[in-house]
């Protein structure tokens, strides 16, 4: 399997280059130059298989020419044996055909955990075999780098560097980050919002003198290893729920939509999924879009579901190159126009789009609603993105498909939200309960590419 840019400059790498380049060298990101199709019988025989097993099953095709069959089950297991359940991804019924796919069961208590160990297994066994070191860099809202830095916690060949926007996570995700001592993973709380950081992580890849000396890999959803192992867990419940022989469809609260792109992949693969519900907070630049008001950025506002609050979607470009007939110098184009604030897109890719998704948008009031209903009705208490999820899905939802909603992180990494909205505290799971007492390593850092790429070059391999 060869792996394309989406601006189509760059040149084609093999699974484990394009893993380990991260964003390609035109700005791109990348593909597999083919979507491999699973025919319905191999679909159907995923039913009743461990996690494990499906996982190899539908990921097989796109790393056969980087990693061995039986070196690619033990990563598989390897990345798989801290999660808290045995099921990994368990569906949980909400009410009449509608269903939570609890994805929070990992190690930091996010669906991040799916793909952020995966991919550090990943990385450990290609840069033993390549006897090379590189320096990771990754943006967060809030999961992503506490992901990132319980999966590279501890690597000799690895430097970990995570910028947040200084006083934007919740509590538990900032500390999650800035409390692990292992010397080679460094917590950056960066003077401005997600978009801030990620706009200064491109322009570090971008930047090819610093990218090269360093050797800047990047673990953010540009890297397709992560979009990758998503992939998997709609298989697992789609077939959980009687796929192939039904339909299904899913609901996913997003902001940088590299999870509800896992979802277009699998449905590309051959999951008979149905319908893929983009679901937005206040920061709606999606469905702005969807609804045909085209990709223009605004203002970046603080919400009770900050794992949201983003306002320029990276995957995004990965649909678009799609809705656009794969014509990259189309996409590079879009890309050079988002710059100056965005673009509209034209009529022929938004019927494209909207073939496979439909959006809606959530405020924070109906946030807070949610959670109350859905505990008083169903005996559920989610995080508030859970809780935008499962509000747009009741929208959406038809009698006759089952519909899906992830459940992407615990209401405990929220208390705040959560607690105002149910009068109920959620507590930790009993491996973090000290979390608020652990000492934290952090560094507040201007939003300021020069001063980011100073302070990485000085404290690699400390």
């Amino acid at each position: 399997m060869k792996y394309i840019s989406t601006r189509g400059q760059a040149p084609e790498l093999t699974f484990e280059e394009a893993m380990l380049t991260g964003l390609a060298r035109d700005g791109g990101l990348y593909l597999p130059a083919e979507i491999p199709v699973m025919s319905q019988d191999e679909i159907a025989a995923l039913a009743g298989l461990p996690y494990e097993e499906i996982a190899f099953r539908v990921m097989w095709p796109y790393v056969s020419g980087s990693f061995g069959e039986a070196e690619f089950k033990e990563i598989i297991a390897r990345a798989y044996e801290g999660f808290g359940h045995d099921a990994r991804a368990p569906l949980k019924q909400l009410n009449e055909n509608h269903f939570l796919l609890e994805l929070f069961h990992g190690p930091t208590l996010a669906f991040k955990d799916f793909a952020m160990q995966l991919i550090g297994q990943l990385f450990q066994v290609a840069l033993k075999r390549r006897g090379d070191r590189v320096t990771i860099v990754g943006a967060t809202s809030g999961d992503t780098g506490s992901a990132a830095i319980e999966a590279f916690r501890g690597l000799d060949a690895v430097d970990v560097f995570i910028l947040f926007p200084h006083g934007r996570v919740s509590e538990v995700q900032r500390r999650q980050m800035t409390t692990p001592a292992d010397s080679n993973v460094h917590a950056l709380a960066v003077d401005g919002d997600f978009d801030d950081c990620q706009a200064a992580l491109k322009d570090m890849f971008n930047d090819f003198d610093f990218r090269d000396g360093v050797k800047l890999a990047g673990v953010n959803s540009i890297n397709f290893a992560r979009v990758l192992a998503q992939i998997v867990y709609y298989f697992s419940a789609a077939v959980s729920l009687g796929a192939p022989h039904r339909k299904v469809s899913f609901t996913v609260p997003t902001g940088n939509f590299g999870d509800i792109f896992a979802g277009y992949l699998a449905k590309r693969m051959g999951l008979p999924i149905d319908r893929l519900v983009v679901a937005t907070n206040q920061n709606d630049i999606l469905h702005r879009c969807l609804s045909g008001e085209g990709y223009f950025k605004g203002d970046t506002i603080p919400s009770i579901s900050p794992s949201m609050d983003i306002q320029v979607s990276s995957n995004f470009e990965r649909a678009l190159y799609y809705a656009y007939g794969e014509d990259g110098d189309a996409i590079a184009q879009l890309m050079d126009e988002l710059k100056n604030g965005g673009f509209n897109v034209s009529q022929g890719a938004m019927e494209a789009l909207r073939e496979s998704f439909d959006s809606g948008r959530v405020s924070e009031d109906e946030t807070l609603e949610t959670i109350k209903h859905t505990l008083d009705h169903s005996v559920e208490l989610v995080c508030p993105h859970t809780a935008v999820g499962i509000k747009v899905a009741e929208e959406h939802r038809a009698a006759d498909v089952p519909m899906i909603t992830l459940a992407t992180a615990h209401p405990a990494k929220f208390p705040a939200a959560v607690e105002k909205a149910s009068d109920v505290h959620p507590p930790l799971p009993s491996r973090m309960s000290d979390l608020y007492e652990r000492p934290e390593r952090v560094t507040r850092i201007a939003n300021d590419l020069g001063a980011l790429e100073d302070h990485i070059k000085r404290h690699i391999a400390e």
